[in-house]
């Protein structure tokens, strides 16, 4: 048996660039034979539509907010909803979290003040896995590329957001280098729901929660990136932005 996830999901609820509620995508990710789906809204210093004037605790009440809803939604017709986080840093550098509950991150405010390094100490200690994002991603909001093969645990080496040669780019290095590998869709909209833009993270057993993903990936087995070969035999271009080693 093998089970199908998405991993790098936006709703509208919590991400302001998002135009889809998470309910909305239940149906269509079952139907295209998904055993569930991972929440991963921009997170605080990111693209989030949660207003940083409320409480902490309030505000993590709210950006979780489409996560328990979907949750519910994907309860009444046997799909399973994680929770998990895109953390950002502003200068493109992105980072999805995995593994840890909304409580955990009321216990914890010190997370939005965190360099990269100590994020990525923090997050592993408390049992929680993190991967860094579209690592080759080039956008017009970034003067450079920032890159953390050592502070996250996996790359995400297919993105659909991405063009197919910068995900060539972190394919190959995470290849060379024996890194973990997940992919995800980055979706913000329904509208994307296609079969052709989706990336599916496949594993070999039911995950039951968070926790069993972060426990599959770390292991380096029982899961693999269901990215079409064809994604990664595009024509190699160079970056057009400078690219730092961090």
């Amino acid at each position: 048996m093998s089970y199908k996830y998405e991993t790098h999901l936006h709703t509208a609820d919590s991400s302001a660039c998002a135009r889809s509620k998470g309910p909305d995508y239940l149906e269509g990710y079952q139907a295209l034979g998904y055993d569930g789906i991972f929440i991963t809204e921009h997170f605080y210093l990111g693209n989030t539509c949660v207003p940083r004037s409320l409480p902490w605790d309030e505000w993590v009440d709210r950006y979780c907010r489409s996560y328990y809803i979907t949750k519910e939604a994907g309860e009444k017709i046997g799909m399973s909803v994680f929770f998990g986080w895109e953390s950002t840093y502003g200068t493109g550098e992105d980072f999805l979290i995995y593994g840890l509950a909304p409580d955990w991150l009321k216990a914890h405010p010190e997370i939005i003040r965190l360099t990269q390094e100590q994020q990525y100490e923090l997050v592993h200690a408390e049992g929680g896995l993190v991967v860094q994002a579209h690592p080759f991603r080039e956008r017009g909001y970034m003067d450079e590329i920032r890159l953390h093969p050592h502070h996250c645990d996996a790359w995400e080496i297919a993105n659909s957001g991405n063009l197919p040669y910068m995900d060539r780019r972190a394919y190959e290095y995470a290849s060379s280098q024996g890194m973990r590998m997940t992919c995800g869709s980055d979706i913000h909209t329904v509208d994307n729901l296609k079969e052709e833009l989706i990336f599916p993270m496949v594993t070999e057993e039911r995950l039951t929660s968070a926790k069993d993903y972060v426990r599959i990936i770390l292991s380096g087995k029982g899961f693999h990136a269901a990215v079409p070969a064809e994604r990664f035999q595009c024509e190699l271009r160079e970056p057009e932005l400078p690219v730092f080693w961090c």
